[in-house]
């Protein structure tokens, strides 16, 4: 798998530090106050006191959005769940607070924590107050030092319960899970793991590499995906970029040096240019639509500088870069251990290319050891076809990371999956067709304990209970292809 999601969260400036203190000490069971039975009473004491009285926890910044609450805030986790006396790291959040009355949406991007205010989808529809988790080892949630070995999808997994446990006696209200593409992963990866947390999950464009060295989807993906014509261009762009090997490297290494941009973790230039190039139609299809196809230019009329440029508006001539790799260090390293990375094969490009599709091993420091582990995703896979429960999965058809998705098997309960018609890694239950979006929506209502009668009655009703806000429901763009 490849960069991060543009439409998720955007690569904000980071926010606290970890404490090496505290990684050197053992993680103390938290406690929270006891929520009054009354909501009345119990939204009567400060909220943020209320927070702030929970063990471990800190305030690192409030700040004021009209209608809520917004506190980014640290909290110490243990570093390994299983040995709490191996350390602790603190873990960075946010909290949008609305009322302990309304219900609660946990949501992570499985990257960075959006330290602004920002609402999800569902967070929106159930009109609920909104925990946003930073995923561990993304600095600043780090421990220092750090331990690789405890970057695992059920670390990550404990890491969320013990907050939802710490929380549930503030907002006693049901709790939906939701998160996009590697977001969405993490959201199904915490219901495995805890399926007692959670009244509901919402997975968007949520990958499910089962067998990572069978990747033909992916293929079948790309030989049909929007007009042939289309298609073809992509090809040729990528084509004529390695057939210009010479005049384009230079234009690259002119970008690189005027940006102080290194690329040893790569290894080399031509290796980290070869990767920007092969990722031209994946970013395409991931970030655009088939009207943006009238954009794609005419490879063997354009300049080396147009299609430079171009590429840079798809791929981003900085992705493989040591600047922009060490802020996804956490990612590629669970790619290349439990998630698994797309090897897709590309004949149009036969002769022309020297590396392939490079594996994550490429794009995380040597000095990191690194082992795949092939149960990881077999594991979630089969608990999803046979356990869930009250599982939403939400896709976009012209989505390359749609190609493998989860499927819950006829032995689950009120779990499917929707496909959001000519979109892309950008697809959400807005953009359903009428009667899927209806059913999502309503869905989701009843699973937050917030449907109402008339939704009930007639889930053809169903529409999100808060208006939009432009502001606080935009999407914001980080640059990338990872999921």
């Amino acid at each position: 798998m490849r960069k991060a999601l543009r439409w998720l969260l955007s690569l904000v400036v980071l926010i606290g530090t970890v404490s090496a203190a505290g990684a050197a000490t053992a993680a103390q069971p938290q406690t929270a106050p006891q929520a009054d039975t009354a909501d009345s009473t119990a939204e009567s004491a400060d909220i943020k006191d209320q927070l702030l009285a929970i063990k471990g926890m800190r305030l690192i910044e409030e700040k004021p959005y009209p209608g809520y609450r917004f506190f980014v805030l640290g909290y110490t986790q243990p570093v390994d769940h299983g040995n709490p006396a191996k350390g602790t790291f603190e873990q960075r959040l946010t909290v949008l607070h609305k009322d302990t009355s309304r219900p609660t949406v946990f949501f992570t991007s499985g990257y960075h924590v959006n330290t602004n205010p920002r609402r999800s989808e569902p967070t929106q529809i159930v009109d609920g107050n909104q925990i946003s988790l930073e995923y561990r080892f993304f600095s600043p949630s780090r421990p220092d030092p750090a331990d690789w070995s405890k970057l695992d999808i059920r670390q990550a997994a404990n890491d969320q319960h013990r907050l939802f446990e710490a929380l549930k006696p503030i907002y006693t209200k049901k709790w939906l899970a939701t998160g996009g593409s590697k977001g969405g992963m993490t959201a199904t990866y915490y219901e495995r793991f805890h399926p007692r947390d959670m009244d509901g999950v919402v997975a968007y464009v949520a990958p499910n590499d089962v067998v990572n060295k069978e990747d033909s989807a992916y293929d079948r993906f790309f030989e049909t995906v929007g007009p042939k014509e289309c298609r073809e261009a992509l090809q040729a762009v990528e084509r004529e970029a390695l057939v210009r090997r010479e005049p384009m490297q230079k234009l690259y290494a002119d970008y690189l040096a005027a940006g102080d941009y290194t690329v040893k973790t790569v290894g080399t230039l031509d290796k980290a240019f070869e990767a920007t190039v092969l990722d031209t139609a994946w970013g395409f299809w991931q970030y655009s639509l088939e009207a943006d196809c009238a954009d794609v230019p005419d490879a063997e009329k354009a300049s080396d500088q147009e299609l430079f440029d171009y590429i840079e508006s798809i791929s981003g001539w900085s992705a493989y870069t040591d600047q922009s790799l060490a802020n996804y260090t956490p990612y590629y390293y669970q790619a290349g251990t439990q998630l698994g990375a797309p090897t897709i094969q590309q004949p149009h490009l036969e002769g022309l290319t020297r590396y392939g599709y490079q594996p994550p091993r490429n794009f995380v420091p040597r000095d990191i050891p690194m082992s795949f582990d092939p149960s990881a995703m077999r594991d979630v896979d089969s608990w999803v076809r046979q356990n869930a429960q009250r599982m939403l999965f939400v896709y976009g058809q012209n989505d390359p990371w749609g190609a493998e998705p989860f499927r819950p098997g006829p032995g689950t309960k009120d779990s499917y999956v929707v496909t959001a018609p000519g979109a892309n890694h950008g697809a959400n239950v807005a953009g359903l067709v009428a009667d899927e979006k209806a059913k999502a929506t309503a869905d989701i209502l009843e699973w937050a304990g917030v449907a109402p009668a008339a939704v009930k009655a007639d889930p053809s009703k169903a529409k999100p209970l808060a208006a939009h806000d432009a502001k606080l429901d935009r999407k914001d763009v980080r640059e990338g292809l990872r999921p």
